[in-house]
């Protein structure tokens, strides 16, 4: 105070504040003791106080001076502050040169490839009302960065899966960046161009997908047609105005994602592209486990209600910075990432070379590309069964080539013949989709007999019901069950709301808000002011009263083109576990399985099912580990009961984390070694390289691998007779 009259500057009193309210701290006193703070009971009054109480507190001064440095000053330094923000107002998106015309000529190249020189309307009016739209609301760059991206891993021999609603563009399609075509079902020939969307056979598949339709044979030249198309509409991806900030998800290879969001370097320059930071907060079975143990350290019972309370209050709060883990900033050239944003290293570890923004990416969405590239494993496992394949039979096998109609495939959803086992070979599991992504999670299977698919597009609406919060349970199970509504009726994705309504003669906008309204829950919670009168727009154009009903207990729906382009990654695994069975369970189990053990399950079948009996018997009680385990037990008795078997591991052929199909049998890797991490499989596979090994104490300074994991080895056989140490007795000679 003195300071500021001698020099005379203003001085203002401040409090240090880290919650709101006195009886707050209890919330801060719970963190620290969470994150190990000995002294976390001895919490000083950091709370707001407000203006009564700081002159309170700083009525020492003299009441005059008090109210200068608490009220007079501090609201004099407030006025002459201007209203700033930490972030700026402005779009920057990145600049490709000539990006509206190279994604046009890429569409119409590609649609004039597959339908001919003379394209057909439909075709035409599709892309030209997207490409508009698109090209005037400055979207086009994004779909060149999503082409280049996505072009390039194919052309590396990993294909990408699409996610969210991207698969409704079909300006997407045709640029390559989605295999999910959204027309509606149509045949078209390759080698005449001929094309049939309009046919009184054809329009019957309207709202399914084309792989639904028979086989048909072309009626100019006799060549077999293409059956394509799942009738998805354009506006759940952009919006009725098509003005929406398109959000291009793509999954990856989990082993090529790396060199995508290399690549984004190639693309915009090196320093032009940032991982997204992210904010972690408390979650809340972290925030239980602080509460609870804070409790239970000071011997204090609480009651349920209290811990809840308690818990509400921990729950967000700020953690640490972290990073997206597929997201990717793109800086225009010319702008500094400082006027954005600050850049740090993850969590501040200066040992790495990734940079991230500092501000949570939500915060500079407005004004930067954020690019979605993230890893998946059905790509990797594709790339692996196309390896594996082509090894058994000697000629390339494309899995984009195989047919989504196969009865083989399609029977796996209705029984287990086409495994050639019956279900009580595999514990009495009624359908064959054990390990199919999308499809393999007992509830699945569960909807799978409840809803028995027939076709693609069955598939499809299952894969949406599964993945939606009380459209399945509460909601679609009930109204099948009564037999209101088949699979094909029931309101599956969001994408059914809005084409059942225009196709019942509602207004198209109407449709699209009552779609917007439903899926995001707003409805089933009472937050949707319009429902009262839509509801009375939809009983009027005589929409039932179970599908009204349905819409009001929706909390969140899956859009259709997410459903499709994960179904025909699951359709071609699925595919190979029919007709390449080796080459699936090698794959699976390199790549899907999470605690596949070489002890439990490559010791035969009868081993297996002890195992297997044991875990079931203790079910309630499997940790998270053995309910993995147990999972991986289940497909490994699959493969048993289809006649198929696990060589002994070879510490000279055996990889460190792939399974190899040898003499028609499988090779399991060192990884499948309990306690035998990855790094430790990599230096066993490393090491046998280098010739065979003289000893146990050789293997041992070789590979690193630890005593412990060394005498397991020995304990299941895998050493034959290799001596323990490289000293020679007198009694050998």
């Amino acid at each position: 105070v003195k300071l500021g009259e001698e020099f005379h500057k203003p001085v203002v009193a401040t409090c240090d504040v880290h919650f709101l309210e006195p009886e707050d701290e209890v919330y801060r006193r719970i963190v620290m003791a969470g994150q190990g703070f000995t002294d976390a009971d001895n919490q000083a009054p950091l709370y707001l106080r407000t203006t009564e109480e700081m002159l309170e507190e700083f009525a020492y001064l003299g009441s005059q001076k008090a109210y200068e440095v608490v009220v007079t000053n501090t609201v004099k330094i407030a006025e002459q502050i201007e209203k700033i923000s930490p972030v700026r107002p402005d779009k920057c998106p990145p600049v490709i040169e000539d990006s509206d015309k190279q994604l046009r000529d890429i569409c119409y190249n590609k649609a004039h490839s597959m339908y001919g020189e003379e394209l057909p309307p439909i075709v035409v009016e599709r892309l030209e009302r997207e490409l508009n739209s698109i090209i005037s609301n400055g979207f086009a760059v994004m779909y060149i960065i999503a082409q280049k991206l996505v072009w390039k891993s194919v052309e590396d021999g990993y294909l990408v899966g699409s996610r969210g609603s991207v698969g409704s563009s079909f300006v997407a399609t045709m640029a390559g960046i989605t295999e999910v075509n959204p027309l509606s079902p149509h045949y078209y020939c390759t080698e005449c161009h001929y094309s049939d969307f309009e046919s009184e056979e054809v329009r019957k598949y309207a709202g399914g997908c084309g792989w639904d339709m028979p086989d048909k044979k072309c009626p100019v030249c006799g060549a077999p047609l293409v059956k394509d198309g799942f009738d998805i509409p354009f506006e759940t991806f952009l919006g009725f105005k098509g003005n929406k900030e398109p959000d291009i998800d793509l999954n990856f290879s989990g082993d090529y994602q790396s060199n995508a969001h290399k690549y984004t370097e190639v693309i915009f320059g090196d320093g032009q592209t940032f991982r997204a930071g992210t904010i972690g907060t408390l979650a809340d079975k972290t925030a239980y486990g602080y509460v609870k143990n804070y409790y239970e350290e000071r011997n204090q019972g609480k009651r349920k209600c209290e811990i809840e309370r308690l818990l509400q209050g921990c729950v967000g709060i700020r953690r640490s910075t972290g990073q997206h883990p597929g997201g990717i900033i793109v800086l225009p050239i010319g702008q500094d990432i400082n006027s954005f944003t600050p850049v740090q290293h993850p969590a501040n570890d200066m040992t790495t070379d990734i940079v991230t923004t500092h501000f949570d990416y939500h915060s500079i969405d407005h004004n930067l590309l954020k690019l979605d590239i993230l890893g998946h494993d059905d790509p990797t496992m594709i790339k692996m069964l196309e390896e594996l394949v082509t090894e058994i039979t000697g000629e390339p096998f494309v899995a984009t080539d195989i047919k989504l109609d196969d009865q083989g495939v399609m029977k796996l959803f209705a029984d287990t013949s086409s495994l050639g086992i019956s279900p009580e070979d595999i514990g009495g599991c009624p359908v064959g989709c054990l390990g199919i992504p999308e499809f393999g999670t007992d509830f699945v299977i569960q909807m799978v007999v409840d809803t028995k698919p027939k076709t693609l597009s069955d598939l499809i609406r299952i894969s949406g019901l599964s993945h939606g919060t009380d459209v399945w349970l509460n909601n679609a199970q009930t109204l099948i069950q009564q037999g209101k509504a088949t699979i094909s009726t029931a309101i599956c994705t969001r994408d059914d709301i809005m084409t059942f309504l225009i196709n019942s003669g509602m207004e198209s906008e109407t449709s699209f808000k009552i779609m917007e309204d439903v899926r995001k829950g707003k409805v089933a919670k009472n937050k949707s002011a319009k429902w009262p009168e839509w509801k009375e727009d939809m009983l009027a154009h005589g929409i039932p009263d179970w599908y009204v009903w349905s819409c009001e207990q929706i909390k969140y729906m899956f859009p259709k083109a997410h459903a499709a382009a994960y179904v025909m990654m699951a359709y071609r695994i699925a595919y190979c576990k029919v007709y390449y069975p080796l080459a699936y369970y090698a794959a699976y189990f390199s790549i899907r399985a999470n605690a596949f053990s070489y002890e439990l399950m490559c010791q035969g079948k009868d081993k297996l099912e002890y195992y297997i009996r044991d875990y079931k018997k203790r079910s309630d009680s499997l940790s998270n580990k053995e309910q993995d385990t147990l999972k991986d037990m289940r497909l490994v008795q699959e493969m048993y009961a289809r006649g198929y078997e696990f060589l002994p591991i070879d510490l000279y052929k055996s990889k460190a984390t792939k399974f190899q199909i040898v003499d028609g049998k499988l090779l399991p890797p060192f990884s499948t070694i309990e306690g035998m991490g990855d790094k430790a499989a990599d230096a066993v596979e490393m090491a046998a390289a280098d010739g065979p090994y003289l000893s146990l104490d050789d293997f041992r300074q070789r590979t690193k691998v630890s005593k412990t994991v060394i005498d397991f080895m020995a304990d299941l056989g895998l050493f034959g007779d290799l001596p323990t140490s490289n000293q020679l007795s007198l009694f050998d000679l």
